[in-house]
Order: structure tokens, then sequence, then C-alpha cells
């Protein structure tokens, strides 16, 4: 009946979001789970649907749609930093946020990981307390008990939403049937999405891929747009494609065409400031977001909120980049151990920060609409750059060599100043910028890859 749709509604104080009163918290009896209160074709637009798939029964309580749309209305527009494997640490998401990053999102956390203790994976999930205040903690389950667990403790560690991980293409995901591997089976994914949607006290959403082998992202995402989803997330590329494809978002736009009431965020290649003003006005999404496009240049949102490049300079970069380190000893101490922990990850952002290039829109602007920036990775400007051209500091910051970048992460750790950092880096460069170029010149031409990415596929396990 229609009472049975309504309860009585709390709003949290920390981003307004609708939730359950308490004594409605985690998992209720059955008999007092509202009944459905949507119709079945009221969310979506259904194409793509097989025989039998509307027979699927899902129950969505008007509370929680209540709370989606207030969720989504939070999201509206924004460029989103993903989650990123390794990249995705604290330090890096603060350092995004101090350029203007709206939303952020944690590393991809397992559920069962999360609910045995796992430290490492705990850490994964706590956001930086009064910096990122809109902060989804993305986590990867193939189980509604283990999902709900796991929703439970993002919310005490102080998450404002939860992203379900259905796209991941990388091997360690996928031999445990989680990540985009379950794109295969989307009525089943509906049932656990669905079933962890109702007993969540946060929202939740769900990040996918346009498909892997036989999938058709039609199916899913209309299923999807059924089980109560605060808002889908696409990645333009298959399972298969990994990262080496550009993304399709003629078809990211064909989705959304077809769900006009489900929010969705298109993902991939977004690089630069018109990248990404472009994919939201031409998609029709209801948000962008950006992973390796922030990686290697954390001030990204800055320039999409001011609309121009900033065109940041040798020095600049250093600054920054220091800043990086200030957030990193913050994060893990200043003492020799907190180092250690800090250099697991502060080396490897240099296979991303190498990679900067100045891409003025009046220059690049159009070559991005013919083929993504991101995967061209130009290592010369069109107006005639020329590696002789720019300055030693400049040629070190670019470098793809794996041993440079150890060598930056020392010498800026260990620099009592920006200018101390400054001086320390020219003079690295003076001795060894000319023997790391030529080890790299000596690897198989026209290879864009770094010596990392070519030994580890480093792209690989990271989103956009």
């Amino acid at each position: 009946s229609s009472s049975s749709c309504t309860i009585v509604m709390q709003v949290c104080h920390s981003g307004g979001l609708l939730v359950p009163p308490n004594s409605f918290a985690g998992r209720r009896p059955r008999h007092l789970r509202p009944s459905p209160c949507l119709p079945v074709q009221e969310k979506g637009g259904g194409q793509g649907l097989q025989e039998g798939d509307l027979d699927l029964e899902f129950s969505v309580p008007s509370w929680i749609e209540e709370r989606n749309q207030a969720f989504a209305s939070s999201l509206k527009g924004k460029c989103i930093l993903a989650p990123l494997t390794k990249g995705g640490n604290r330090a890096f998401r603060q350092l995004t946020t101090e350029f203007g990053c709206p939303v952020t999102m944690s590393e991809m956390a397992y559920a069962r990981g999360l609910l045995k203790g796992d430290r490492v994976e705990q850490a994964r999930i706590i956001p930086a307390v009064g910096v990122e205040n809109c902060f989804g903690a993305q986590i990867a389950t193939k189980t509604i008990e283990e999902g709900v667990g796991a929703t439970k403790l993002a919310k005490e560690a102080g998450a404002t939403w939860v992203d379900i991980n259905v796209g991941c293409p990388i091997k360690d995901a996928s031999r445990r049937g989680m990540g985009a591997i379950m794109l295969r089976k989307p009525r089943s994914l509906a049932k656990m999405v669905n079933g962890i949607v109702n007993e969540s006290e946060l929202p939740v959403t769900v990040k996918i891929r346009i498909g892997a082998e036989k999938v058709n992202v039609h199916r899913v995402v209309a299923l999807l747009a059924r089980t109560g989803a605060a808002a889908v997330t696409i990645h333009g590329r298959t399972m298969e494609q990994m990262y080496r494809k550009p993304a399709d978002w003629a078809l990211i736009s064909e989705v959304v065409a077809a769900n006009p009431n489900l929010p969705i965020i298109g993902n991939g290649d977004i690089l630069t400031h018109y990248d990404a003003s472009r994919r939201l006005s031409e998609s029709g999404c209801h948000a962008v977001m950006t992973g390796r496009g922030a990686l290697i240049r954390p001030w990204l949102f800055q320039e999409l909120r001011e609309g121009r490049e900033l065109a940041l300079s040798a020095e600049d970069r250093v600054r920054i980049y220091r800043r990086l380190v200030a957030l990193m000893k913050e994060q893990f101490g200043n003492d020799e151990w907190g180092q250690r922990k800090a250099f697991y990850f502060f080396p490897w952002h240099f296979s991303f920060f190498h990679r900067y290039r100045p891409l003025p829109e009046e220059v690049y602007g159009e070559a991005s609409r013919n083929y993504p920036l991101m995967i061209t990775r130009h290592k010369k400007h069109d107006d005639g750059e020329t590696l002789e051209s720019l300055s030693l500091l400049e040629r070190l910051l670019r470098c793809s060599n794996e041993k440079a970048h150890g060598e930056i992460a020392a010498a800026l750790w260990d620099a009592a100043s920006d200018q101390d950092a400054i001086i320390s880096l020219e003079k690295l460069a003076s001795s060894e910028l000319l023997a790391w170029e030529a080890e790299e010149a000596g690897r198989e031409p026209g290879n864009e890859r770094s010596s990392r990415d070519a030994r580890t596929g480093q792209d690989d396990g990271v989103e956009g």
C-alpha cells in the first residue's frame, strides 16, 4: 500500500542528505521494509533490456529516492576526482582540493578486507577531516552482505557516499570475481546493487565500463537505473581495452540520452579544462570524472574553474610537488619510517608528473577533438619547441626515466625550502640528466611510456 512507503525523514547535519530515522538504521525486519514505490518503467529508458529483465522486481523506498536526489544535486556539473589505485592516497587527494577539486573518491578497497579489519584497506576510505567535504568511499564486493557491512564502515569513517566498483579491469579484481568482470552478469549485478542500496545509510553509486566481452552497456545501465543507485559513472572503454584506446564518449552520450532520469557521470581521457567543459556540455552527463588527468596536473580543477590554462613554469611545479611532500609528511610522518611509507607513493607520482606539457586551447583545442591528448602525450609543442630550448630543470621534470623519479623525490623530500629544492634539482640535472635521457632514448623508438610504465603497465589500475 502507499502508506507502507511513508517513512519519517531526518536530515543529516553533514551535507543535508536524507537518512532513515535511527530506529530504521542498518538491516530492518522484513515486515518493516517498504514495498516498491516506483513503477518499473519510471527510471531509465529500458533500451537494451532483454526478455525477462522487466520481470525483475526491485524495491526502492521513497526515502532513498529523495536522498538520491539531494545527493545528485551536489554533484551536478562538477568534475570529480576518480578513484586512483596508488595515486588516491589522502595527501594527493588533499592537494587536489587545494586547487578546488569539489568531489573526491578513495582508492578502491575490498569490502571483505574492510570487514576483517585490514588496516591498509580501512585507511583507504578515511577522508581528510575538514578538507574532503564530499568524499566517496569506493568498495569492491560481490555479495550484498559484505557490501552492506562496508557501507557501515564507510559511514563511520566519514564518507559522504559509497561507490561500488564494477569497472576495474585488473587481474587482482577479476580473479576474485569483482570489478569489470561482473558486467557479464548484469541481472546478478543489479540484484546485488539493489540489496546494498536498500540497507545502506549512505547514497550508493556504481562505476562501470562500457562493457566487457558480450556486454551490452545499455542493458547494464537500464537495469542499474531501477535499483535505487544514486548515479552511475561510465568509463568509456571496455574491460579488454584497459586504457589503450580512446574513451567512447559517443556511446556514453547514447546511454545518457536513453536514461534521462538517472544521473550519469562520464569518465575517460579528460586532461585539460577544455576537455572537461566540452565533455560535460556535449555528452549531457550530470558530471564528469578525471583520473590520470589529475595525476598529471593536480591543478586541473583550478584551470576548469577559471576557464584557462595556468601554464606553470618548472619552478611553479616544484613548489606544488613540495606541497605534496608537506602533506605526505603530515600523513605518514617526517621520520625515517614515515619516509619509507611515503615513498611507496611519492616517486610513483612522477610517472605521471613527468607527462605534463603546456596545452593551451588555442594550439591544442582542435586537435583534442580529433584524438585525446591523454593518449598522444606530446613530447614537443606544435609551436616549434625543442629539447634544446628547455631549461635543465624543465627537462629533468619531463624525464621519463624511473631513476630520475626516485632522485627527484628524494631531493624534494630533503629540501628545506622551495629555493633549496630548485637548486638541488638543477645540480641533479647537471650531473645525471644526459645519462638518463640517453638511456630512455635507447629504448624502443616511438614508445612514449616510461621504463616503469613498460614493465608494470602502471596505468592499468588507474581510472580515467
